[in-house]
């Protein structure tokens, strides 16, 4: 695959996390909003009513967007790209199931999965921006450093900003959703 298709895929990705993390303002806000009148509102209802679904598509793309930057484009995860792996694939499995059975109780397995996976990613994006390090991952010695970013857009989305993006807007879904009575 060609640098040109690469970044028309970043682009694309870039976007996405973009919108998410303006759908996790909206959905605080609205949250804010029924807690301040103490009722529901239209988009705490539909965190409720359609955050299961919105979370697979999430978990879906960020799963398909981490599986193209290491199979089609080549780049090598890190330690905390594995890790953040780890707590975001098992969701797509966990919601498709919880949708097909209609089974809403996986909603806190969710919520722990990815308030851990908000937390690395959320960190790792810090490293990599060179704000913090606490350990580096070159002393595990196996895998790219985690310090590396392989693309920048919009000056400031790097691979584990869109996977911090994506933790945050599954678990602030799961959270509204879970607060509020019908």
């Amino acid at each position: 695959m060609s640098q040109e298709q690469i970044q028309v895929v970043t682009y694309f990705l870039a976007s996405l996390t973009v919108l998410a993390q303006i759908l996790v303002v909206i959905f605080l806000g609205g949250y804010a909003l029924a807690k301040k009148n103490k009722k529901p509102n239209k988009l705490t209802h539909f965190a409720k009513n359609y955050g299961f679904n919105g979370a697979l598509i999430v978990a879906f793309t960020a799963m398909t967007g981490s599986l193209f930057y290491s199979d089609i484009a080549g780049y090598e995860p890190c330690l905390l790209c594995w890790y953040q792996r780890i707590l975001m694939y098992p969701q797509v499995i966990l919601f498709g199931i919880a949708l097909w059975k209609k089974d809403m109780g996986i909603r806190i397995y969710s919520i722990a999965l990815s308030l851990l996976g908000f937390i690395i990613a959320g960190y790792h994006y810090l490293l990599q921006i060179g704000v913090t390090e606490i350990a580096p991952c070159s002393a595990v010695g196996y895998s790219v450093s985690c310090a590396d970013s392989f693309s920048m857009t919009f000056g400031y989305i790097t691979i584990p900003m869109m996977a911090t993006s994506a933790f945050a807007l599954i678990l602030t879904m799961m959270i509204v959703g879970k607060k509020i009575k019908k």
